[in-house]
């Protein structure tokens, strides 16, 4: 969290571009209040423009209301405060604020991670344990989606059933259609892809898919790409995402799935999003660099690509976990919200190894905005996660008093974001 968030409420820190929004900053301790009788002096700075703007003023009750800017255009903005000391000016702090167009400010920020594994398949932990480690993490919405397996989601959900809680809990499921080594993600789909490869319609409409499919490239297996297909069809028709997932993992001696069968679907386009990174291993990082590549590419040719990222993790208190995200922009945590927005293109992956910079992939306009929240909001977003997911964990060992707290705290991240975004 930046220092200035510790010292001063600061607020609104998103604004609407080519507006004159009123920015207030109030003092928390008394080591930081403003001088009545003192004039301040506040240079503003748009980082994407040459120039600068300025205004004096004075506290009133203690709290400085900052008015006289307009916020032109989608940037950010840099404001210098000084106390004026006779003919010296002495700095008081900086502040920081961005300006988003219509579209984007009506959306906020919401952080997830679509595919992760509990103890159901090859991961460490109960789903209830996967689901409070991730608002731990500072997640909004989740969901476990064990190989094979839809059942262990809908336990996470009825773990925190009976409680008001702010992380969303999702259905989901990895899909692995018998023979065909694209791995899919079903995320927030009403019923089960897999629970379906059993039964004659899987195999009698994808055999029907399999006839329409006619000059196919040399090297794609025609039941591989139908599956998929199918696959990613009846995940819509559930009401869910179809994601696409780690094409450049290296498994036994290969990529996964083979090359040509990766492009086509690109060509195609037959999922709903792409896992532009995944969870790879500091030593497997060739192949998240080779997933940014080949979307990169893939827009270069024109394609629009809605991606997510995911940290594929198969234990919260190991290496993967916490490292990759996705932000999606949109107006509420609701389900159908979460896939408007990234079939819609208002979603970023995120990648925060520790040690390292924060990397964000996506479109350039959300980029530069989510590395703004990512430095400027999101720390202080993630600090109500933080001990949302101490509650939850205490709820999950039947502490009596988990209950009541945790419906306390309920709607702490939602009050946070009406303030910051005024």
């Amino acid at each position: 969290m930046q220092l200035n968030d510790r010292y001063y409420q600061i607020a609104p820190k998103v604004v609407r571009s080519d507006s004159a929004t009123e920015i207030v900053i109030r003092p928390l301790y008394a080591h930081c209040q403003f001088n009545e009788e003192a004039t301040y002096v506040v240079t503003q700075y748009p980082t994407e423009e040459q120039g600068n703007h300025q205004v004096e003023l004075k506290s009133m009750g203690g709290v400085l209301r900052i008015q006289g800017f307009k916020w032109y255009g989608e940037q950010e903005h840099l404001l210098v405060i000084e106390k004026q000391q006779g003919e010296e000016k002495r700095e008081v702090l900086r502040v920081r604020i961005y300006s988003v167009a219509e579209d984007l400010y009506s959306r906020k920020p919401f952080k997830g991670d679509l595919h992760m594994h509990s103890c159901y398949s090859d991961g460490s932990e109960s789903p209830g344990y996967v689901a409070a480690a991730c608002r731990r993490v500072g997640l909004d919405f989740m969901a476990v989606t064990d190989h094979h397996r839809y059942a262990p989601s809908i336990e996470a959900q009825e773990c925190f059933a009976d409680v008001d809680i702010d992380l969303r809990i999702f259905r989901g499921e990895e899909v692995h259609a018998p023979h065909n080594p694209v791995h899919i993600v079903n995320f927030g789909g009403s019923f089960s892809i897999n629970e379906l490869f059993a039964t004659d319609e899987f195999k009698e409409e994808v055999a029907q898919l399999q006839k329409t499919l006619t000059d196919l490239p040399q090297g794609v297996d025609p039941y591989q790409y139908a599956a998929s297909v199918w696959c990613f069809n009846k995940i819509r028709q559930a009401g869910g995402l179809g994601i696409f997932c780690h094409p450049y993992w290296f498994w036994q001696n290969h990529l996964t799935p083979p090359g040509a069968l990766t492009t086509y679907l690109f060509e195609q386009q037959p999922f709903d999003a792409y896992e532009v990174i995944g969870g790879f291993h500091r030593w497997e990082q060739a192949s998240n660099t080779l997933q940014v590549a080949r979307y990169h590419e893939e827009r270069a040719k024109g394609r629009q690509i809605p991606i997510v990222g995911s940290t594929d993790a198969h234990g919260c208190e190991r290496d993967l976990f916490g490292w990759r995200y996705t932000i999606v922009f949109a107006p509420s945590s609701d389900l159908v919200d979460l896939i408007e927005g990234v079939k819609g293109l208002y979603s970023v992956a995120v990648e925060a190894l520790p040690g390292e910079e924060i990397k964000v992939y996506g479109p350039f306009r959300l980029v530069k905005y989510a590395l703004f929240l990512i430095r400027e909001v999101l720390p202080l977003h993630d600090e109500l996660c933080k001990d949302e997911g101490r509650l939850m964990f205490q709820y999950l060992k039947q502490d009596p008093s988990a209950k009541e707290t945790l419906e306390q705290a309920a709607g702490g991240t939602a009050l946070l974001y009406k303030r910051l975004w005024g």
